[in-house]
């Protein structure tokens, strides 16, 4: 039998907590006969013992190979275990994610039945097991598709050709084709990579068999710095393609800019910004009772959810923004929003 291989790689920073059991699971993925896996781990140049760790496991393991990533940054470290792996088939994974056993599997599986240039399953958030009530308010929103915009990577079910996907896995001739990720971008790297394949001719594929669990962040301050980082890059993804806005990528930042202007001719009528404050909390309070409607939530939860939306909408928005500002002259983006947010 011919031995086929996939390999799956991953981009780290300071996992410690997380790295080892990562990759155990990793290695316990069940692969279709004659299929082998290869796990190759980018680290971004840890200084809390992950690489030593690493090192360590590399050791005993032969199918694990790690590399330096010295930008720190997810977009370099993908391309530099690109380099690396040697797999027909690639897959990417996360530390801060787990995965079905089957996961690879059916990654393998969705390619060869689409024919598509990468797959995926959908986001799916989940609270930790000793999880704070701010947590489970930032799953519950997360997962939210009004909340989201209507993205179709928060469904559960959904199974169709997307714009983009969760993480991802692709045929080597992806790569060949369409390029590696864009290092100048610190976020959005998956979307601008997903964009690039569609503008090519290319497809992507989402499916509900594609399992995985995604722990979000467990505090409202990390919530709004990740979204911030968000917003922030992506003006810079539609800048390189020429691709204008999507309503749920536009609304953020435009009550944003409004909520400023009212603010800066609070001193002539208060009215514009009591206005614009009304009709937004009007708004957050429906999709809190909506996302109340979708799942059961402890009342401490229940209290916490407002702000969580709150922390996505404005942060996306300041970040937006800011990003426009730093796009349309032609910056390379900040340092400052390049920092990890966990």
């Amino acid at each position: 039998m011919t031995i086929r291989q996939v390999s799956v790689i991953v981009p780290c920073r300071n996992e410690r907590r997380y790295i080892e059991a990562f990759c155990a699971g990793v290695m316990r993925q069940q692969l279709p006969p004659g299929w082998q896996l290869q796990l190759v781990v980018a680290d971004g140049q840890s200084d809390d013992g992950t690489r030593e760790l690493l090192q360590a496991f590399a050791e005993r393991e032969p199918r694990l190979v790690w590399i330096a990533n010295p930008a720190r940054i997810v977009s370099t470290g993908l391309n530099a275990a690109l380099k690396l792996a040697t797999g027909e088939a690639i897959v990417r994974m996360d530390v801060h994610t787990e995965y079905a056993d089957d996961y690879v599997a059916q990654c393998l599986a969705a390619l060869a039945e689409t024919g598509a240039d990468n797959v995926g399953g959908p986001w799916h958030a989940v609270p930790d097991a000793d999880a704070a009530p701010m947590q489970h308010a930032v799953a519950a929103a997360f997962q939210s598709r009004w909340v989201a915009g209507g993205a179709l990577s928060r469904q559960l079910d959904h199974n169709g050709w997307v714009d983009t996907v969760y993480l991802g896995a692709w045929p080597r001739a992806t790569f060949e084709r369409f390029g590696g990720f864009d290092e100048q971008l610190v976020r959005n790297q998956d979307d601008e990579h997903n964009l690039r394949i569609v503008k090519g001719g290319g497809r992507v594929w989402q499916s509900s068999r594609i399992k995985s669990v995604y722990r979000p962040r467990a505090t409202l301050s990390q919530v709004f710095r990740q979204y911030l980082q968000y917003g922030y890059w992506k003006p810079f993804v539609m800048k390189k393609h020429g691709q204008a806005a999507s309503l749920r990528h536009l609304v953020p930042s435009v009550f944003v800019a409004a909520l400023a202007l009212s603010v800066l001719v609070a001193g002539l009528s208060a009215v514009p910004v009591i206005v614009l404050a009304g009709l937004y909390a009007l708004a957050v309070g429906a999709m809190t009772a909506a996302v109340a409607g979708s799942r059961r939530l402890a009342l401490p939860v229940l209290l916490r959810v407002p702000a969580v939306i709150a922390a996505y909408h404005v942060g996306y928005g300041i970040g937006s923004l800011v990003g426009w500002w730093d796009a349309l002259r032609g910056g390379a983006g900040r340092a400052r929003f390049a920092k990890l947010t966990r």
